[in-house]
């Protein structure tokens, strides 16, 4: 989880929350997908099918939030 600990933060803790899980939800997404190439497991690959569908859909909702609550440029 090295991008969680190098992510931006800004001392808000939503927006903290938000930037933090981006990256923890795509390290989860990456794994998913790289076990779809090596099982046929169909328990396994529904499960990581899932987890592909739901972290990415949740990864665009925390960066929609991250774009309507961005700092105004100084």
């Amino acid at each position: 989880d090295h991008d969680m600990r190098t992510a931006p933060m800004n001392g808000q803790p939503a927006h903290d929350f938000m930037t933090m899980m981006i990256p923890h939800h795509q390290g989860a997404i990456d794994m998913a997908k790289s076990i779809l190439l090596n099982t046929q497991d169909p328990e396994v690959r529904n499960l990581a099918q899932g987890i592909i569908t739901e972290q990415s859909n949740e990864i665009r909702l925390m960066q929609a939030w991250l774009a309507r609550h961005a700092s105004p440029a100084k």
